[in-house]
């Protein structure tokens, strides 16, 4: 099914300004003959949340062409009482190329802020946390919890593991005891305020610059 012959929801609403209209409309010319294009796509025009690049392409094709260039970074939070920051942190991870997003607790989240790009983002659900661990441990992946509590190291200087998890908490509370225990190292974000703590969504689009800033190919961003 083309990505024009699904429903449309609410992490749609705001998008249609974007976009470009139909294939002949923009350029004058038949379409050309890519097996990656979409024909609903060209013959309306595509409206949606992506890239230049991928205009036009159906949605497996963009997913593909974002595996072949993946980072080896995943982002898991917890989401124990249904935390509204889960989309913001799908969407900053979509931008990164994150391999996965890891949602560990309750499997329902509240997909608006994602702005679609869960549709090009794998995301795995994980009903506890040892069923997380279990999974890191089995994919060599060292578990970093990011959370200002004592004993953490800044972001600012520490050096991330390039094959790492990087664990969230929930607005408020933070990453669980028993999550802390299991990372490999908590790091803390530096701030300079009155607020105890940084919005969730924004504390992992933070972190996941500092890994992009560390490792990452930067000839390759957009």
């Amino acid at each position: 099914m083309s990505d024009t012959q699904q429903a449309s929801g609410p992490t749609e609403w705001g998008e249609h300004p974007h976009g470009v209209g139909p294939w002949l409309d923009e350029f004058g010319t038949a379409p050309p003959d890519d097996p990656r294009l979409d024909p609903d796509l060209l013959a309306q025009g595509d409206r949606r949340n992506v890239v230049d690049a991928y205009r036009y392409w159906t949605r497996e094709a963009i997913v593909a062409d974002i595996d072949r260039r993946r980072h080896p970074f995943h982002v898991a939070i917890e989401n124990f009482g249904h935390d509204a920051n889960i989309g913001t942190v799908v969407r900053t991870a979509n931008a990164f190329a994150a391999a996965a997003v890891h949602i560990v607790g309750r499997r329902r989240w509240n997909r608006r802020g994602a702005m679609v790009t869960d549709r090009y983002q794998h995301i795995v659900h994980h009903p506890d946390i040892a069923d997380l661990m279990g999974f890191a441990a089995r994919e060599g992946l060292a578990v970093v919890a990011v959370d200002n509590v004592p004993g953490s190291v800044p972001l600012e200087t520490a050096r991330l593991p390039r094959d790492c998890l990087l664990l969230f908490g929930q607005e408020g509370p933070g990453v669980t005891e028993g999550a802390r225990q299991s990372a490999v190292m908590t790091v803390s974000i530096a701030q300079f305020g009155s607020t105890r703590s940084i919005n969730a969504g924004v504390a992992a689009g933070i972190a996941m610059h500092a890994w992009i800033g560390q490792h990452a190919d930067l000839t390759r961003a957009w």
